[in-house]
Formats: C-alpha cells, sequence, structure tokens
C-alpha cells in the first residue's frame, strides 16, 4: 500500500487552508498514493481565539473538509483530514480527525482525547482545553485493507491510547500533529518509534511545519515508521511537501508475532 504524507503550513482561512493543501494532495496521487493523510489542524490555525471561534464551521459546512471530499472523489483515494478544527452540534468546538473514502463520504470521525495544557521551559504557554471540547472514545476504522487507528498529536505521550488501539485490531496508527518546535526537536521521532515498537504497528505522522501566520511555529518533518521501529520515510525540513512510502501491511503481523507483548501482558495490583 502506497500512501501519502502532507506536510504543511494551514493559513488562518479554511479556503486559504484548501488552496494551499489541494496541490499537495493531488501530487501525493499522482505519485501513487491511495491513502493521504494531512496534519492536525489542516483546515485553519489560529491562536487568537477571538478571532478562532467565530471563523469555525461546522463539519458539513467547513469548506475545506467539502474540498477534501470532492478531491477524494475525483483522484479515487482515501483522504485522512488530520483534523479539521470545527464546531460541534452543541456549539462547542472540536479537534476532529476525518476519515473519508473514494467515493468523498465520511466513514469514521475521531475527536481528540488529549488536551495540550502545558507551560513550556521556552515561557510559551498552551490551553487547548480553553478552545476544544475532549473527545471520550477510541476510534479504530478502515482505510482499504488498511486497519487504522486514528489520534492526534498531544495523544501520542499516551501509550495506552495506541495499546488498546492496537487490541482492538489497528494495525497502521495515524498521528496527525502541530508539534511545537522544542518539544518536535527533542521528542518527535523518538516517540513516533516507541508507539510503532510497542504496538508493532506503523506508524503515519503527517505534519504542521514553520512559522505560521498566527504567529506559531510548529517543527514539521513529517515521518512513517515500520513495525520494528524502522524509518520508512522522514522529510528533513518544515516546508510544506509530500513523502510518499509503501507500506507491507503484513509487516504489523510478523512484528507481534517476534515481540508478543501485546498477548503477553499481564494484570498486576499496586503498587
Amino acid at each position: 500500500m502506497k500512501v501519502g504524507l502532507i506536510q504543511t503550513r494551514t493559513p488562518a482561512d479554511q479556503t486559504a487552508a484548501l488552496a494551499h493543501v489541494l496541490p499537495l494532495v493531488r501530487e501525493a496521487a499522482a505519485r501513487g498514493a491511495s491513502f493521504i493523510a494531512t496534519p492536525e489542524g489542516s483546515n485553519i490555525l489560529q491562536k487568537d481565539r477571538a478571532k478562532l471561534f467565530p471563523a469555525l464551521k461546522s463539519l458539513e459546512d467547513d469548506p475545506f473538509v467539502q474540498g477534501m471530499r470532492q478531491a477524494a472523489s475525483e483522484l479515487g483515494v482515501w483522504i485522512l483530514i488530520g483534523s479539521a478544527l470545527v464546531k460541534r452540534e452543541d456549539d462547542k468546538c472540536a479537534n476532529r480527525a476525518v476519515l473519508i473514502d473514494p467515493k468523498g463520504a465520511v466513514t469514521a470521525t475521531y475527536d481528540k482525547l488529549h488536551m495540550f495544557d502545558v507551560d513550556l521551559p521556552t515561557g510559551e504557554v498552551a490551553r487547548e482545553s480553553e478552545s476544544y471540547e475532549p473527545g471520550d472514545r477510541a476510534v479504530r476504522a478502515d482505510a482499504g485493507e488498511a486497519k487504522l487507528g486514528l489520534t492526534i498529536c498531544y495523544d501520542l505521550r499516551f501509550p495506552a491510547l495506541y495499546r488498546a488501539l492496537a487490541l482492538a485490531g489497528a494495525e497502521v496508527m495515524t498521528i496527525p500533529a502541530a508539534f511545537t518546535r522544542p518539544t518536535g526537536e527533542a521528542h518527535w521521532e523518538v516517540l513516533m518509534r516507541a508507539r510503532a515498537i510497542e504496538t508493532g504497528s506503523f506508524v503515519l505522522a503527517p505534519a504542521q511545519g514553520g512559522f505560521h501566520e498566527d504567529g506559531r511555529g510548529t517543527w514539521g518533518h513529517s515521518i512513517a515508521v515500520g513495525p520494528w521501529g524502522e524509518v520508512l520515510g522522514q522529510l528533513d525540513h518544515d516546508e510544506p511537501g509530500v513523502l510518499v512510502v509503501d507500506l507491507d501491511l503484513a509487516a504489523a503481523a510478523k512484528a507481534r508475532r517476534a515481540i508478543p507483548a501485546l498477548a503477553n501482558a499481564r494484570p498486576f495490583t499496586g503498587p
């Protein structure tokens, strides 16, 4: 299975974001990718909440989401919008992954479980919970033969989620992200490889990169990792671009037979 990871520098407007991302999606499809994934916040990035909230739309009304549905249908590919920032049915906001099939239909959604609420050593403060309502369920979905575990960015730091997804049959963990530059430099690759090794899964992590209109900086370096922890491909920069890699989906079962950690775990008490 050939997959394409899209690295973006999303603007602060959904229509501009579509114009930015669509050529990259078309490039991935032209290079043979049948499954294409975009980063977290693919439709809009705006850290000023006074500007962000009025701009957010429902999933059905968001022009970026609708544009990606049309692109999936036209190109005959699966598209995972790593996340779209949208209004929920209850008028709260969600950081939502959206899986689209080759006919343009939405087949699965996942709302980010873990909110990035931190005070970084650089002095930067993030309070994602002040903007978005967290999800309350893990989501396993299929994209053709690929058995996906849908996650988003900060979820990466909670390995129990990936174990649960693997036990539910997921063999390809998607981790679209908008990683900060300090944490990206320190932890990005090692955590992606750790989640792959722990679960015997592929990891696909399309990323935002560079310095954005709203002033934030993101790490880039989109990466694909195999079930043995090997890096299958990685962009070495933070510029918009496309990473295309081949996945031998049988490798997940092979890795799990070699290191049966999912099967060997035992319940315990304490400490």
